[in-house]
């Protein structure tokens, strides 16, 4: 969609996405090496009583269901920034997140083009809030 099509207010609703254990380690493995994301004894022992997903990666699942969504299709140029990242919730081996994602702003920059931003809330199976954060784009108009 170009950025004239969208309307502020406007919501869409992401697919979902299952994580198991094995994405939660293989992701902090390469990205976020941590305990609480590696080592199942230590995370048993923390305040998560478990391994979690590294909220690097569940900012980066909430992207790509977004993205896959097709939305923006060959009309976005490039993302312009990310604000208000909040990781509220931890994400869980066995966690299926979706996305809310709703159109709070639109600014035409250009005559080709202008700024879209979102506001991102990821949702895990039961309906709770993990993540949620701000992302602005540069679309063709």
């Amino acid at each position: 969609m170009k950025l004239d099509e969208f309307t502020i207010g406007q919501v869409f609703q992401t697919k979902s996405l299952k994580l198991t254990k094995e994405d939660i380690m293989r992701f902090a493995g390469e990205f976020d090496p941590q305990y609480m994301h590696l080592d199942e004894e230590k995370a048993s022992l923390g305040r998560f009583n478990g391994i979690i997903a590294s909220g690097i990666h569940t900012l980066a699942i909430s992207f790509k269901l977004w993205v896959e969504e097709g939305t923006y299709g060959d009309d976005v140029i490039a993302g312009t920034r990310m604000n208000n990242i909040k990781f509220i919730k931890p994400v869980y081996p066995g966690d299926e997140l979706h996305l809310m994602v709703k159109v709070i702003d639109k600014k035409a920059t250009k005559q080709e083009t202008g700024i879209l931003t979102v506001w991102l809330s990821t949702f895990n199976d039961k309906e709770e809030k993990v993540f949620e954060g701000e992302l602005s784009v540069l679309l063709k108009r």
